[in-house]
C-alpha cells in the first residue's frame, strides 16, 4: 500500500510514521519509523516537520482515535445545563414544538418544489422551539421522535437530526445561540435533496451514476440556502459538511481534520447515527447499540475522536426511545436516561413476556431496582431494532 502524506496537525494516534519531510538524521527520533503513541512525539514531529508520511498498513488500531483529557476539553463549552422540568411534565411542551416543526419543515418542503423562497423566520421559530424543550428536558423530545412512525419522503429525517443535534450541543455544553444554530442546520442542510428524483432521496444511490447525482444534494442546499435571506450568514457553508469526513474520505471537497467546521463534524456524527438506526430501506435499521460500534469503529478516521466520545456519552449505551428485552422477557421503551447509571435508565413495559400490550403500560425505574422476582431485580437483556414495536406517542403516560 502507497504511503499517505498527512500535514502533522492532523496526525491520530496510532498511525505509522513511515517518513519525514526531512531526513531522520535532523531530528531527535532514534528509529526510523515508529507508532504515533505519545503527545511529546506529536509535540516534536509539530516543531521539526509540516508533513509526515504514513504506512497505513502498520496502524496500531488500539491506539487509532485514542483521546485525552485535552482533546475532550477542546470539544466541550462551558454552558451549564439544569433539568428544569420532568420528561413527563415536558412532554406536552415537546410534543407542541414537535408538531409545529413538522408543519414548518411540510411549509419549506413546498416551497423549495414550487421554485419559492424559504420563509427564514419559520425556521428560526421551529429551531427555537425545539431548543427551549431541549434545553429543559432532552429526554422527552428524543422519545418523541423515536416514537415517530417513520417515513421515506424527502426530508421527513430533518426533525429527528434537528433534536438529536440540538441535545448533541446541549450535553457538549455548547451556548444555546450555537443550539439553535445547531437545530437550524438539522432542518436544511438536506434541503437540496428535493432537486433530486423523490425515489433517489428517499433510498439513496446503489451504482456509481446514482451517486455521482445524488451527491450533487449538497450544492443544491447550499445554492438554495445562499439565496435564503434572514438565516444565520454561515448557515449555508455549514450545510456542505454533513458527508464530510475527518480524514478527508467525504464529499464534496474531500475536507479533512480541522478544515471541516466544529458544527460540520457534529452533523456528520447524527446525520451517520440517524441513518443507521433508520429502517430500511431508508436505513440500516440497525439497533442503537450497534450503530454506534459502527461510529465507534470510525474514531479518528471518518469522524472526530473526541466528539465521538462524547456522543456515546450522550446517547447512552440505551438510548431515549430505544427499545429493550429485560431479563422478564417483557419488551420496554427507554424514557429517560439515568446519567449517574447510564445501564439502568427509566422504562415504560409495553409488552408481557408473551409479547402481548400492557394495559396500563407499567412504569419503572430500573436505579431503584425494582424486583421481577424477589430475589432478581430487572435489567436490560438486550437492545432490539427502533421499529420492533409500534407505540402512538399520544399515548404515553395516559
Amino acid at each position: 500500500m502507497e504511503l499517505r502524506e498527512i500535514p502533522v496537525e492532523q496526525l491520530t494516534f496510532g498511525m505509522f510514521i513511515s517518513k519525514l519531510d526531512r531526513p531522520w538524521t535532523e531530528t531527535p527520533f532514534a528509529f526510523q519509523g515508529f507508532v504515533l503513541k505519545k503527545e511529546k512525539q506529536l509535540e516534536v514531529l509539530k516543531k521539526y516537520c509540516k508533513h509526515v508520511f504514513v504506512d497505513p498498513e502498520k496502524e496500531d488500531v488500539q491506539e487509532v482515535g485514542k483521546v485525552t483529557a485535552e482533546d475532550v476539553a477542546k470539544v466541550r463549552g462551558t454552558t451549564v445545563y439544569k433539568e428544569m422540568a420532568s420528561v413527563e411534565v415536558e412532554l406536552p411542551g415537546a410534543r407542541k414544538a414537535f408538531t409545529n416543526t413538522t408543519v414548518v419543515v411540510r411549509e419549506l418542503s413546498r416551497a423549495v418544489e414550487i421554485g419559492s423562497s424559504i420563509d427564514s423566520s419559520r425556521a428560526h421559530e421551529a429551531a427555537a422551539q425545539i431548543t427551549e424543550s431541549v434545553v429543559r428536558n432532552p429526554d422527552a423530545m428524543a422519545l418523541l421522535i423515536k416514537l415517530q412512525e417513520k417515513s421515506g419522503a424527502t426530508l421527513s429525517r430533518a426533525v429527528e437530526i434537528s433534536v438529536m443535534m440540538t441535545i448533541f450541543g446541549r450535553f457538549l455544553q455548547l451556548p444555546q445561540d450555537r443550539l439553535e444554530i445547531l437545530g437550524m442546520l438539522g432542518l436544511l442542510q438536506d434541503v437540496g435533496k428535493l432537486k433530486l428524483p423523490t425515489e433517489l432521496a428517499a433510498r439513496g444511490p446503489t451504482n456509481e451514476a446514482e451517486m455521482e447525482l445524488y451527491q450533487t444534494h449538497v450544492n443544491h442546499s447550499v445554492r438554495i440556502l445562499s439565496s435564503t435571506a434572514g438565516i444565520p450568514p454561515e448557515l449555508p457553508g455549514l450545510a456542505s459538511l454533513h458527508h464530510e469526513r475527518f480524514d478527508g474520505s467525504g464529499y464534496p471537497r474531500g475536507l479533512r481534520g480541522d478544515a471541516i467546521a466544529f458544527s460540520g463534524l457534529i452533523a456528520g456524527i447524527v446525520d451517520t447515527f440517524d441513518t443507521l438506526t433508520a429502517p430500511k430501506p431508508f436505513g440500516g435499521n440497525l439497533s442503537p447499540a450497534n450503530a454506534l460500534s459502527v461510529i465507534y469503529k470510525g474514531r479518528g478516521k471518518q469522524f472526530h475522536p473526541a466528539l465521538v466520545e462524547q456522543f456515546i456519552q450522550c446517547i447512552g449505551v440505551f438510548p431515549v426511545g430505544s427499545v429493550v428485552e429485560l431479563n422478564s422477557g417483557e419488551v420496554a421503551i427507554v424514557i429517560a436516561q439515568n446519567m449517574v447509571r447510564r445501564m439502568q435508565p427509566r422504562i415504560m413495559v409495553v409488552r408481557d413476556a408473551k409479547g402481548n400490550p400492557l394495559t396500563p403500560y407499567k412504569m419503572l425505574d430500573l436505579m431503584k431496582e425494582p424486583k421481577v422476582r424477589p430475589d432478581e431485580p430487572y435489567r436490560i437483556q438486550r437492545s432490539l431494532e427502533y421499529d420492533s414495536v409500534k407505540i402512538d406517542p399520544r399515548e404515553l403516560f395516559l
